[in-house]
């Protein structure tokens, strides 16, 4: 069954998230991650949540997502996001 990451991301240093953007994709493919939507042209429809920007990826299975996250590859990249950004991630699986 499907599963989705997606992030809330809050990017407090462009410049120190280009390497990072340049190297994520690359830690999607083996774990069949695919992006589906990235980007800051969000309508608040209800409720109080008001992000800057957004990132769905979708994976094969929860998983895969969590292979993913936690792969040597990607975590190697992390801190590149954690130092650069005030993200929120969450995992849910699909129906």
């Amino acid at each position: 069954m499907a599963a989705y990451v997606i992030v809330d991301s809050d990017i407090k240093n462009l410049e120190g998230m280009k390497e990072y953007i340049e190297k994520v994709g690359a830690t999607l493919q083996p774990h069949g991650g695919q992006p589906l939507a990235a980007g800051t042209n969000i309508e608040v429809i209800e409720g109080g949540w008001n992000p800057s920007r957004i990132v769905v990826v979708a994976f094969p299975s929860v998983a895969a997502a969590k292979a993913w996250y936690n792969s040597p590859a990607y975590q190697e990249i992390l801190p590149l996001r954690t130092a650069n950004t005030d993200d929120k991630l969450i995992l849910v699986e699909g129906l």
